[in-house]
């Protein structure tokens, strides 16, 4: 069932960590169709199509009365499941909101970075072979942990934990809606759905392919096809490392699972584990028969070149030793008992992670993602005077005239400054800078009297 090649076979290796990013000419051209009607005819095209492929028999929102009731017919461990999971999502999410700080560059130039969050995003909620309760929880905590007012979800068939993990997640509307339409809407806005900064969350390959043609317009967090795993194992249990690749394998039958170990009994055992806890029925099986497979190196330092090489989106590894030499990875899980399921629900990590290799740019979606980071300016007449020779130098350079002009302007001699008196309330506010410095250490006491005389 599970093919073991040696590390030698690098057409084999190649195929294994290795997967393209296929782009279907028939799925663009029908994506583009569609999200060309839907900008052009709004809720008359959104509706026809949410009717057609997503087969909606009634209203296109879900409104708070029937989600608190559909919510209430969840079990009851299944709900507290819900609450847990989204309490360590929660926390981990407050921790990646990028902090604002403030440093003076030099005597008279201040740089500031503020943290503003989107006003308003989309998080698509896949509900195809299963209900996916997790992919809204990660989606949207983290929107809401960054200070996002509005948190719009989607998803074509929201069944009653779905529901329950919007409340939960303090979602703003639901509306019945999946695929290419879908993300149309959310991008552009109809007179139902209204219009997001971003939209985030994985989806089949309409909804990347939708997400991939409005990014230009919308905010998207990036590509995520089927995802993947590999372990880097010499020891085992080989039961255990079986029962993960099988987890990820049941999935989606272009699902990716592969074992990477020096050891080749090892192999022997992960491969029999695999053929003896393979389930009757689901993805699974032809999953690892297309996707699956162990390599076997020459070494540990050889399982983790291959490893890195591949930027996976999950990726598991023996012990600490080895997590430090991990360079590209969307998210890893050090040591037996950090079972990648259990990210996949409550750890508090998040699960929307990048796929096919693109690991090697960017980690996985975090708070960081809903928040724009705005740098904001200021210099004073001195603080222009010291770094003005340095910017028309670097503008005559270029062969950009007015851009020199636009500084020597300000500093022609036998002039007074020509910019206005500093803005008052800008002063008395001023205060001790948060961070007075470029190194961001905290100011001590400075700040109102010097920042008068220096806009002098």
């Amino acid at each position: 069932m599970l093919t073991i090649v040696e590390s030698s076979n690098r057409r084999a290796v190649r195929a294994l960590l290795s997967p393209e990013r296929a782009r279907d000419a028939t799925t663009d051209r029908r994506v583009a169709r569609i999200v060309a009607d839907v900008r052009e005819s709004g809720d008359k095209a959104l509706l026809r199509y949410a009717r057609m492929l997503d087969r909606l028999d009634g209203a296109i929102e879900v409104s708070r009365a029937e989600m608190a009731a559909a919510a209430r017919t969840v079990p009851a461990p299944v709900r507290a499941a819900i609450r847990t999971a989204a309490g360590n999502i929660r926390m981990v999410a407050r921790r990646q909101v990028p902090r604002g700080w403030r440093a003076r560059v030099a005597v008279g130039i201040t740089v500031e970075q503020r943290i503003v969050p989107l006003d308003r995003v989309g998080c698509y909620v896949p509900g195809g072979r299963y209900p996916l309760p997790s992919s809204l929880l990660m989606t949207a905590i983290p929107a809401a942990a960054a200070g996002v007012r509005e948190v719009i979800a989607v998803c074509p068939r929201p069944e009653p934990v779905v529901m329950a993990a919007a409340l939960e997640a303090g979602v703003s509307r639901l509306f019945r809606l999946g695929g290419a339409h879908a993300i149309a809407a959310l991008a552009y806005g109809t007179s139902t759905v209204p219009r997001v900064d971003k939209i985030v969350g994985p989806g089949n390959r309409y909804v990347a392919a939708a997400k991939a043609l409005v990014a230009s317009d919308c905010g998207i967090d990036f590509y995520a096809g089927p995802t993947e795993i590999i372990i880097v194992s010499s020891r085992g249990p080989a039961a255990w490392i079986g029962a993960d690749l099988i987890a990820q394998a049941e999935h989606d039958p272009d699902a990716r699972a592969v074992l990477i170990t020096p050891s080749r009994p090892l192999a022997t055992r992960v491969a029999k584990a695999v053929a003896d806890q393979m389930p009757a029925d689901g993805p699974a099986r032809a999953s690892l028969r297309a996707h699956g497979g162990i390599i076997v190196t020459a070494s540990l330092r050889e399982a983790m070149e291959l490893a890195n090489a591949a930027a996976p989106e999950h990726l598991v590894v023996d012990d600490e030793r080895l997590a430090t030499q991990v360079r590209s990875a969307g998210s890893v899980f050090v040591g037996p008992w950090s079972a990648q399921v259990a990210g996949d629900y409550a750890i508090g990590s998040n699960h929307v992670l990048p796929t096919a290799g693109a690991a090697r740019a960017r980690g996985g979606l975090s708070a960081a993602d809903f928040v724009r980071q705005i740098t904001v300016q200021r210099l004073t007449p001195k603080g222009l005077r010291s770094i003005g020779g340095c910017v028309m130098a670097l503008a005559d350079a270029e062969g950009l005239r007015a851009h020199a002009r636009s500084i020597a302007i300000r500093l022609m001699p036998g002039r007074r400054t020509v910019a206005p008196p500093p803005d008052p309330a800008y002063v008395r506010r001023a205060g001790p800078a948060p961070f007075d410095d470029a190194q961001g250490v905290p100011s001590a006491g400075r700040g109102t009297k010097r920042t008068r005389r220096e806009a002098r």
